[in-house]
Parts: C-alpha cells; sequence; structure tokens
C-alpha cells in the first residue's frame, strides 16, 4: 500500500492503512507512534511535501500513563497539543540526529497547537465510534502557523496549560534521564520524532495524522 493510500483514511477517509500482525497479536505491550504529514498550497492546494514516520515513544510517556491509570484527578490531560521546532544549536537541517527515548521537550519550539480532530481506529485503519487501541490525533497548521525550517516535532500533554503561550517544559530538553524530576509541576513530551527540514512558507498549511497504538 502506498504512503498516499494509507494517509487517506485519516484525512480523506478513503481506504485506511492496516494495523500490522504484528501489532495486533504480539504478547508484550509497547506504544508504537507513525506520523503522516502533508502540506499544500493554502490558494491552489497543491500537494507540497508528504511522508509517513515511525516515531520514538519517550521515557515520560510511560510516567504519564501511570498517572492517569493511577485516579481521574490528576494530571489534568493525556495528549494535548502538536508542537512544532527547528531543532538544536549546530544541527545540520538535512540531518537531524535521531531520537532517543530520553528527550523531555522540543530544542527549539516555534509552534504548538491542539488536535482538530481525534477518532478511534479499528485494525483496517479506518475511524470507528467504539473505542480501540489506536487513536489518531490530527491537527493543521495554517499559513501564518509554524512558518520557518521545521525539523522536529512531539505531542505535549500532563501538567500543560491550556493557554498555549505559556509553555513549562523539563529542562533540559535532552541528557542524561533523571526520573526524579517532579512532572506534575511541568508539561510531558510524550513522544518525539526529528526529520529532514521542511521549510513551510507562510502560503502553506501543514497537516498532520499522529496514529497511537497502545
Amino acid at each position: 500500500m502506498k504512503n498516499a493510500e494509507a494517509f487517506r483514511s485519516p484525512m480523506e477517509g478513503g481506504l485506511g492503512l492496516a494495523l500490522s500482525p504484528r501489532f495486533e497479536e504480539d504478547a508484550h505491550y509497547y506504544i508504537r507512534g507513525d506520523v503522516f504529514i502533508k502540506m499544500h498550497d493554502a490558494r491552489t492546494g497543491e500537494l507540497q511535501h508528504e511522508w509517513e514516520k515511525r516515531n520514538l515513544v519517550v521515557k515520560d510517556a510511560s510516567i504519564l500513563i501511570a498517572r492517569l491509570m493511577k485516579d481521574n484527578k490528576e494530571p489534568p490531560f493525556g495528549c494535548f497539543c502538536l508542537a512544532m521546532g527547528t531543532g538544536d544549536t549546530g544541527w545540520n537541517p538535512m540531518a537531524p540526529p535521531a531520537p532517543t527515548d530520553t528527550q523531555r521537550a522540543l530544542y527549539s519550539e516555534i509552534a504548538r497547537k491542539t488536535f482538530s480532530n481525534t477518532q478511534f481506529i479499528n485494525a483496517g485503519g479506518l475511524p470507528v465510534a467504539i473505542p480501540t487501541k489506536v487513536v489518531d490525533f490530527q491537527t493543521t497548521y495554517t499559513e501564518s502557523e509554524a512558518v520557518g525550517p521545521l525539523v522536529e516535532m512531539g505531542i505535549l500533554g500532563g501538567n500543560i496549560s491550556t493557554n498555549l503561550s505559556i509553555k513549562n517544559p523539563v529542562s533540559p530538553p535532552n541528557g542524561p534521564y533523571d526520573p526524579t524530576v517532579d512532572l506534575t509541576t511541568k508539561e510531558t513530551l510524550i513522544n518525539y520524532l526529528s526529520f529532514p527540514v521542511i521549510n513551510k512558507p507562510a502560503t502553506s498549511t501543514l497537516t498532520i495524522v499522529w496514529r497511537l497504538q497502545f
């Protein structure tokens, strides 16, 4: 199945991307994330960029899941918004370093946006009304949003402010992992992706679907 066909379900209502039997049958628990991205010319609708990549679920995601399972009082959010960034100083934008599971924040965030649509997905890759273990999170950055040389993105949640101009990440963004950091006072990075630069102009829209399989 071509990427364009696989992407039609979350964005255009066409045939979906069937989930791999490995992820349906594997007895070991883990989380998988897949990212689908499309950039269009806002005036003509021309498709300018499209790809699908596997993301990395970071260590802090496990802590957030444990908190969500513990009770219904804390934390306030699971997956809340998508953040885009331009990467660390000195990176080669065409070949940024591969992400690691110790990532705790974006290096240089320039935009974040809440999800415009979330939906459960069945084994055939199609949206369904009943709960499943697969969820698609979708958002679109308009012409004036996330403009620049994009090389990193991630989903944020936990104790994140609903005022998206207020940022409270764990610092530093990456380094020796300290599991004793109190995440109840911070926003939580759930998963992370670095990628060769996408130069988004102020004349294009950028739509991302982030699919999580639990």
